[in-house]
């Protein structure tokens, strides 16, 4: 009888490739051809309409009511020149996807007929039902009513299905009595904290040209194909992301001859196909290559404002995977699909930038400018090091927490690299000596400022929070993260770090230091208090754990532990004053947060269960079977004890491997009893990372070894071989 496993091989290997048209070959002629761009806007706004939309973008006006009518008529009649029917609030609330509620332009009239209609009171606001959105106890289950309000900064776009199209507008979500329900409201927060502390800084002692900044942001996409027939036969795959169980192949990721190789025919057409949409919503991809893992595999954009950004990686995920179903793949987002092979990131690569143009983190061949680089290089790295536990939290997750520290990914202690140039430039701001460093790249030396080069830094792969050169990289973000949790507190912190610069640099101006003077010895007194934070050496190495601790670094590797820093007084009094969140709010994130890692733990645990049982279990016997009547055949021709050895001691260790497995799935099960009844989520949610989640390994090692020693035959799940390997 054919397995789901044996069906899924054939079905894999009778694929054929999609045939994929762009609709052009030069990308420019269609890119951003479905969204409300600002030339789509002059062409369908009123002169008034389009100035306030413009003013909205740019400076953070508020568009009148009267005003919103115009704007929703003339979006309205884009998009139906399009072939668009239905509109909806797109909008990010915490489950972590994106969510949307369509409804119809059309509307009867009095006389029988319809009309299409769009107002502006639909444009700015609506009302979906809130009631099972996560709202962290904000909010009682049985009231439903939530709302969601335009964000103008980020343009409406149309999303294209099989039979129909939809114009989708970005929104904020937010409950009945105001709190924040998702994460682009806190975010937007965050973005107008930093940006206005940036400006403070620069108007005060580098530029006062300087009138608007904006962050930005460049999002590296790692993540695997998988052929969905494979998926379809591992309900692991299915229903959490990632395998439970598996036995790792003989040949994984050893040679490296996956990385940066030649793309495979099926998965080029997926990229062509992916891109193509991509190009038509404004997302602007640019690169395209095999990851390391087999089967594994990466996208980039260019870089974007951090709102838009954000938004377009959340939109990118989604029809990655919508585009995925044409070809008959599964992508897989989770951090850590596979075990033993490298698991997916989400590089955040995040600048500071003026509306002269400058990048605020890249040195210039300026002399003067360098002091300003220098300011706000220093103060990201004293941000980082006083809330390295918070930044911690940000990244914190069921799926991250298998991949951080281990095969490529950083570990989970917060550092920082910046390169042994920057580092030499440091040491000697802080000893008032000359950089004796030399390159052929333009040399950077004035007066007390230490000499910078240009080309100033290598890369470190294991590095959580990396300099590279102009921006730092936030390596530690999960693949199928949101990175507004990242860039909630990434940009929180900088913006009160930056306030506390510029009111101590003040203070010493105002006792009567010169203020390139009193900069440079804030800078020294900051550098020196978060040196401990600076590491160049290697992240995966057991050296670096002890030195971390001797330096007072936490390694918190579990998720409950790390969630803490989002509700300590610091954290708190960070938030709260910054005002990106109130103490209600930032209460209910952390419940989220502990609550989705108990669920997402939970069904893993449930899941892994039900696979021992209903399938390693059985292989198992069903192998000892066969070699039971095999030992009883050889006994009766007459063969001797010593002759049937092998098979009777084989049969001992697939016993010994099935009594592990069905003793440990007993204890699994009674602790998944005990860790629902806690006294709140934070104590449950420690209850399945202690005692649930220890579990899953000695199952897991059982059951890859009888993956291992069972007839090939009688194993009913792919193996990673297989889902891995077989295009």
């Amino acid at each position: 009888m054919l397995t789901l496993r044996s069906k899924a091989l054939d079905t894999v290997q009778n694929r054929k490739t999609v045939t994929v048209t762009p609709p052009s070959t030069r990308v420019s002629e269609y890119f951003n051809s479905n969204v409300f761009t600002d030339s789509a806007m002059m062409e369908f706004l009123p002169k008034e309409a389009y100035k306030a939309v413009s003013a909205a973008i740019k400076n953070g006006e508020k568009i009148d009511r009267a005003i919103a009518d115009q704007v929703a008529a003339g979006m309205k009649n884009w998009a139906i020149s399009k072939g668009v029917s239905h509109y909806t609030h797109w909008f990010q609330p915490l489950t972590g996807a994106t969510a949307e509620k369509h409804d119809s332009f059309f509307e009867p009239t009095e006389d029988g007929r319809a009309i299409e209609k769009f107002a502006g009171g639909a444009l700015v606001q609506q009302e979906p039902d809130a009631s099972s959105f996560p709202n962290g106890g904000i909010r009682n289950t049985f009231e439903a009513r939530g709302y969601t309000a335009w964000d103008p900064s980020s343009p409406a776009f149309i999303m294209e299905g099989s039979n129909g199209k939809t114009l989708c507008i970005p929104t904020i979500f937010v409950s009945y009595t105001g709190e924040a329900l998702d994460y682009k409201a806190p975010l937007l927060k965050a973005l107008h904290a930093v940006e206005k502390a940036v400006v403070n800084v620069c108007n005060s002692y580098f530029d006062k040209n300087v009138n608007k900044s904006w962050v930005s942001l460049g999002i590296e996409q790692e993540y695997f194909l998988v052929d969905e027939a494979m998926c379809v036969a591992r309900p692991d795959l299915m229903l959490t992301g990632r395998t439970l169980i598996g036995l790792s192949p003989e040949k994984g990721q050893q040679l490296e001859d996956h990385y940066f190789g030649s793309i495979p025919p099926r998965v080029y057409d997926f990229m062509i196909d992916f891109e193509t949409e991509c190009y038509k919503l404004g997302i602007p991809l640019k690169t395209r290559h095999n990851e390391v893992a087999p089967s594994q595999y990466e996208c980039a954009p260019n870089f974007e404002e951090v709102n838009l950004a954000i938004d377009h990686n959340q939109l990118l995920m989604d029809v990655m995977e919508k585009v995925a179903l044409r070809h008959k793949f599964k992508v897989l987002l989770h951090e850590k699909p596979f075990a033993g092979i490298n698991g997916s990131g989400k590089h955040n690569n995040w600048s500071l930038i003026t509306s002269t143009g400058t990048n605020l983190l890249a040195p210039t061949a300026n002399p003067e400018s360098n002091i300003q680089f220098l300011s706000f290089f220093v103060n990201v790295i004293k941000a980082v090091h006083d809330h390295a536990d918070l930044l911690r939290a940000s990244i914190a997750s069921a799926g991250n927490e298998h991949r951080l520290g281990a095969n490529e990914a950083p570990p989970a202690i917060m550092s920082i690299f910046i390169g042994s140039q920057m580092t030499e430039v440091l040491e000697s701001l802080l000893n008032n000596k000359t950089s004796n460093n030399k390159s052929k790249a333009a040399s950077i030396n004035v007066k007390k400022i230490p000499e910078i080069l240009l080309d100033n830094t290598d890369r470190n792969r294991t590095s959580p929070f990396a300099f590279t050169g102009n921006k730092f990289e936030f390596r530690a973000v999960g693949s199928s993260a949101n990175c507004a949790n990242a860039m909630i507190v990434l940009n929180t912190i900088m913006a009160d770090q930056l306030n506390k610069f510029k009111a101590e640099t003040d203070a010493l101006i105002k006792k009567g230091k010169k203020k390139d003077d009193a900069i440079l010895e804030i800078l020294k007194g900051y550098y020196k208090a978060s040196k401990k934070i600076l590491f160049e050496g290697n992240g995966y190495s057991d050296e670096w754990v002890k030195e971390a601790a001797k330096r007072g670094l936490n390694n918190i590797k579990n998720t409950p532990e790390a969630l803490n820093a989002y509700i300590s007084a610091a954290s708190k009094n960070l938030f709260v004053k910054n005002e990106i969140f109130n103490e209600v709010e930032l209460n209910a994130r952390y419940e989220i947060m502990q609550e989705l890692y108990v669920k997402k733990i939970d069904i893993e645990a449930k899941l892994l269960a039900q696979l021992a049982t209903s399938h390693v279990i059985p292989a198992g016997i069903a192998y000892q079977r066969n070699l039971a009547e095999n030992v009883k055949a050889m006994k009766d021709a007459g063969l001797s004890k010593a002759d049937t050895e092998v098979q009777v001691n084989l049969i001992k260790v697939l016993a010994q491997h099935i009594n592990t497995i069905s003793t440990n799935v007993s204890k699994l099960q009674s602790e998944l009893e005990k860790a629902h009844h806690q006294a709140n989520t934070h104590k449950s949610a420690m209850a399945f990372s202690s005692k649930v989640k220890p579990l899953f390994e000695p199952i897991r090692k059982s059951s890859d070894a009888l993956e291992f020693l069972v007839d090939d035959e009688l194993w009913k799940l792919p193996k990673y071989r297989e889902m891995l390997f077989v295009k």
